[in-house]
């Protein structure tokens, strides 16, 4: 008898294999002999060590790596090396707490202060409790009690397999995930995390398919063979093994099929949809300038270069860090989003502290209400990079637009720059607010063109933190409410003659691509290495078929409901 546990599909495709479970190994107990005072100091200075040394590995994991990978080792591996939580962690030791709960002790202390910081912060929450683990893990090595570190139980399990598995456990932490081999690990399934959480990014660029928040997959225990769909969200066990091993073999056809695709994007009967790459620094728009696969940037995160500064870069500075960007592109174009400070992207300089619901508070375009000058001196910066960078075409758009006064006034303030610089700049909005969407028509008298951010837009649509691992279900991109807003911006662009694009993680899903053409959705922004998977999607379905699945979607009851609506008039083999 077949049983099936659902859950959100974050990296597509189909697995067959047995489920190994990991799971994190008990804390050191909280009942202890306190430390004698003669051992504090040493003891102090020995966790010291030991966390420069995980620190150390996990810099090294970093540089082995690349893209988002080798960004979440780096995280994970400040934190590890962070002055203020080392210290913490040693003013336990020399109260008389030994090393292991001490440990513990000031990890919760962190987690606190994360949790109430809200946002990215929050997110950071199990990059620590990873640094915590490995910590521990290399204390009960130093002690010879080296079996009692999970995260090298499921190395050891990755390690020692000679044929494939899935994965299952409760959430990874970064490093667990970055070492999975994806010839052996076929999949991964947990019970939480999100569409945007790091096991989530780190599973996208390894190319391992993997389903979040399946909350029952705890009924599947480890040996189990499943068939593993991550494009509907499915672990069956049961499953006839012929039948199981025809699901696998479509799904390498597909593969295939992306392997051999080659740009420009089109439809089967030749409509075009430009497929942009997503960049934050310089090392990414090189990457993405050298790449046959995108020769424009449909989103530029202009504030990830600068989220460790403590004062605002001067306008030169910002002038020479965006010309160096637009010198990669030139006879090609880029779209610039101005800084979206705040929220899951704090900057020391642009963000209000203490904020209770940062996420619904001063962000993006609003920080220009306390810090005026701020959008003002980018904005400068970027006029005389295109001065300087005349062959690029260079897109200006604001964050976390609410209103068509709002829209008015960035559009304005761009213009005027553009006349004062005598330099082209095409001027529009992120549709990232509810009210936006719904106030579309007002704002699209004034904009050059519109880019829709569907991971902020499902998080205020559905009023769900999408950091949040308990609410991973309410950030799904296939939730029929914001896809019907995004239906209503692209059908306003097809009646103002205002370009439309989608730059959201949803932009990512081959599937969910051809529903925003069928939408009248022109262009799509996406990490690089995702557009050959959707330009080899879209190459095999008509205008007519997209269409169709567009017009479904926005009638279906669920997430699940939409996908299914949207394979059906796609005719994607199930």
């Amino acid at each position: 008898m077949s049983h099936t546990v659902y859950g959100t599909p974050v990296v597509h495709g189909v697995s067959y294999a047995p489920i190994v479970w990991t799971s994190r190994h008990p804390l050191p107990s909280t009942e202890f002999t306190e430390l004698p005072p003669k051992e504090r100091a040493a003891c102090a200075a020995h966790l010291e060590e030991i966390c420069r040394s995980v620190g150390d590995d996990l810099f090294a994991q970093s540089e082995q790596a690349y893209g988002d990978v080798s960004d979440v080792l780096m995280m994970t591996a400040s934190l590890a090396t962070d002055p203020s939580w080392i210290a913490e962690a040693q003013s336990w030791i020399y109260s008389g707490i030994p090393a292991p709960q001490a440990v513990v002790r000031a990890t919760e202390k962190f987690t606190e202060v994360f949790r109430a910081s809200g946002g990215l912060m929050l997110e950071r929450v199990a990059d620590l409790k990873d640094v915590r683990d490995l910590i521990l893990a290399h204390l009960a090595a130093s002690s010879g009690d080296e079996a009692s570190d999970a995260r090298v139980h499921a190395r050891k399990v990755q390690a020692a397999s000679e044929s494939p598995y899935i994965l299952c456990a409760r959430d990874l932490s970064p490093s667990d995930t970055a070492h999975l081999n994806p010839a052996h690990c076929v999949g991964i399934v947990t019970q939480l995390g999100g569409p945007t959480s790091h096991t989530s990014i780190i599973a996208r660029q390894l190319g391992i398919p993997c389903i979040v928040a399946a909350r029952r997959i705890n009924e599947i225990r480890t040996g189990e063979y499943v068939l593993m769909d991550a494009f509907v969200g499915s672990v069956t066990t049961g499953v006839p093994e012929n039948e199981a091993r025809e699901a696998v073999e479509r799904d390498r056809r597909r593969a295939e099929a992306t392997l051999r695709w080659a740009p420009p994007a089109h439809t089967s009967d030749d409509h075009p949809v430009r497929l942009l790459a997503n960049i934050h620094d310089l090392a990414s728009a090189k990457a993405a300038a050298r790449s046959p696969l995108a020769d424009s940037i449909g989103l530029f995160r202009s504030e990830i270069a600068f989220l460790n500064a403590q004062t605002e870069p001067s306008i030169e500075e910002q002038t020479e860090f965006y010309s160096s960007i637009f010198q990669e592109f030139q006879g090609y174009s880029v779209c610039v989003r101005t800084l979206d400070a705040g929220s899951d992207k704090p900057l020391a300089y642009a963000t209000i502290p203490g904020e209770e619901n940062p996420a619904l508070g001063v962000r993006g375009i609003r920080t220009s209400g306390p810090h005026p000058q701020i959008l003002q001196n980018q904005l400068e910066a970027i006029a005389f990079a295109a001065m300087r960078q005349r062959e690029t075409s260079v897109s200006v758009m604001a964050p976390m637009v609410s209103t068509a006064a709002e829209a008015k006034w960035f559009v304005s303030s761009v213009r005027q720059l553009s006349e004062r610089f005598e330099v082209e700049l095409h001027a529009g909005v992120m549709i990232e607010v509810p009210a936006a969407a719904l106030m579309i028509d007002s704002i699209m008298e004034h904009v050059d063109f519109v880019s829709i951010g569907s991971n902020d837009l499902t998080q205020y649509t559905m009023a769900s933190d999408r950091l949040s691992p308990d609410l991973a279900e309410y950030s799904d991109p296939w939730q029929p409410a914001p896809l019907r807003l995004i239906a209503q911006v692209a059908h306003a662009g097809l009646a103002h003659g205002v370009s439309v694009s989608v730059c959201g993680e949803a932009a990512a899903d081959p599937l969910l691509a051809c529903v925003f053409a069928g939408m009248g959705v022109p262009a799509l922004s996406m990490p690089r290495l995702a557009i050959p998977s959707v330009g080899a999607q879209l190459a095999q379905v008509s205008l007519a078929q997209c269409r169709l699945a567009a017009a479904s979607v926005v009638e279906a009851a669920d997430p699940g409901d939409a996908r299914y609506r949207a394979r059906t008039a796609l005719e994607v083999e199930f």
